[in-house]
């Protein structure tokens, strides 16, 4: 499933991530490589997006949210 998919307050693993390569290269500087974990806050259908990784919450838009894919992380 993508991240734009995500229910708030659901934590998930990053499976991979496709998007062009200097906003690849720049969320992977933010520590959001394959692997991590991601926590959706706000997913309201409208607009940005909040999500927490790394201990820090960040925006993101529904491009880039739709270009993240994850599966649910284990309890």
């Amino acid at each position: 499933m993508t991240l734009k998919e995500g229910t708030n307050n659901h934590t998930y693993v990053v499976e991979k991530i496709r998007i062009e390569l200097n906003l690849e290269r720049r969320l992977e500087a933010l520590g959001l490589t394959e692997g991590s974990q991601i926590t959706v806050l706000n997913n309201d259908k409208k607009g940005a997006m909040t999500v927490k990784f790394r201990g820090t919450r960040f925006a993101f838009g529904r491009r880039i949210a739709d270009n993240i894919f994850v599966k649910e992380a284990a309890v």
